[in-house]
């Protein structure tokens, strides 16, 4: 089976997380997720903590609030992290973080990662978000970057449905089973 980096933005879709963690890992995955800040605030981060599978900011930069700088040696998380995951699914993606990945921006634990992705191994990406965010031009030219940029990138499509806002519309989550669908590893990675 594979290790699989699970990064997960900030879009109210990211209270799947731990549905998402448990189908991953039941299916022989190793699992890790790599979450911003904004992501946390949507799940339960507590048994992921206590797994030593939970990694942000904090880990990226540790012992930065009690004034520890960097010294020669110390590990560089996100090269990391690209070096033991065979696949990178960021699930939920949120406008933000498609914009800066898209643009090249890592001032975070998980953009950073994408950018030193090795684009010759597969990512898969869920869109979450709302309709209007979904629709608008710029997300398309986001999308059209990504695919131009990784070739094996694998986009699980955003659902229509009544969204966590209140509107009817496309921008949900895939589902699980189509996320799940898109975690192979080709041979060439196998």
């Amino acid at each position: 089976m594979a290790n699989i980096l699970l990064g997960v933005t900030g879009s109210v879709a990211a209270i799947k997380v731990p549905e998402l963690f448990a189908e991953l890992t039941a299916l022989g995955h190793q699992v890790r997720i790599v979450t911003t800040q904004k992501a946390k605030y949507f799940f339960d981060n507590a048994p992921f903590i206590a797994q030593k599978c939970l990694i942000d900011d904090a880990a990226e930069w540790p012992g930065q609030e009690d004034g520890r700088q960097y010294q020669r040696g110390d590990m560089v998380l996100h090269i990391e992290l690209r070096k033991w995951a065979d696949l990178f699914l960021i699930a939920p993606l949120d406008a933000n973080t498609l914009a800066k990945v898209a643009n090249g921006i890592c001032d975070n634990c998980l953009t950073s990662v994408y950018r030193c992705w090795d684009l010759t191994r597969p990512v898969v990406i869920a869109p979450a978000m709302n309709t209007l965010m979904w629709e608008h031009p710029v997300t398309d030219r986001n999308l059209k970057q990504l695919q131009q940029d990784c070739k094996k990138l694998r986009i699980c499509w955003p659902q229509e449905k009544l969204l966590a806002c209140g509107d009817m519309g496309t921008g949900a989550m895939a589902s699980i089973p189509e996320i799940l669908s898109q975690c192979y590893l080709d041979q060439k990675n196998s």
